[in-house]
């Protein structure tokens, strides 16, 4: 183990660990609202809206998150799509979470018993009203928890993006091993920085799941 090594490079980890964090960040809320748009289309009354929501999720489980980051990046210029490396790794991992993350909202709303729903409405509550106030909040004590895994999931994925280039930790230990010749400290660094960001990440999410149940 080559402390001083470790002592010498960690600040551009850290740095590097900055990007890691935004990029989850960035990921995150993307994949949420293509997650809920999802699930709306997946619910939707229209059948060519059911059918858009179905295929969108169909491809984007279907195909490994590598190709797609490599559709997006590199194919994309060919149809005037120019994104910078970070842009394309927020873009193409948001949207592939989003489609797992359109299956957890949507269970998380057909869970709810359809009585609920009938009585909304009979209450005088149009269909949105009746999602808004009656169906979400329940929903929701629901969907934390499988949300959670997937967003754990999404910061491990992360790692995907060193493959364009994207200055993150996985990029950063490669980089380094190229000059240095030590690979065993140089991810053992990355994975102890991954580790820390899913360990805060996931006391946020038990956190808020607890504020939920309690609500």
């Amino acid at each position: 183990m080559d402390i001083e090594l470790i002592l010498k490079v960690y600040p551009y980890f850290i740095e590097a660990a900055w990007v890691t964090i935004q990029l989850s960040v960035l990921t995150t809320l993307l994949g949420l609202t293509c997650g809920a748009l999802g699930a709306a289309a997946r619910l939707s009354r229209l059948a060519v809206v059911r059918f858009l929501g179905a295929a969108y999720v169909s491809f984007f489980r279907g195909t490994p998150a590598l190709i797609q980051l490599f559709l997006l990046y590199f194919g994309g210029p060919q149809i005037g799509i120019q994104l910078d490396a970070f842009e394309a790794g927020v873009i193409g991992l948001g949207v592939n979470i989003g489609a797992y993350m359109t299956e957890t909202i949507r269970g998380g709303i057909i869970a709810i018993d359809k009585g609920q729903r009938e009585a909304a409405r009979t209450l005088g509550m149009s269909r949105w009203q009746a999602m808004r106030y009656v169906i979400l909040p329940q929903a929701a004590r629901l969907m934390i928890r499988p949300l959670g895994v997937n967003i754990n999931a999404l910061i491990k994925g992360t790692a995907l993006v060193a493959a364009i280039s994207v200055v993150e930790l996985t990029y950063t230990a490669q980089r380094f091993i190229g000059s240095t010749y030590k690979p065993f400290e140089m991810f053992l660094i990355s994975g102890i920085l991954y580790m820390a960001i899913i360990y805060v990440t996931g006391r946020g999410i038990a956190w808020l799941d607890r504020r939920v149940r309690i609500v």
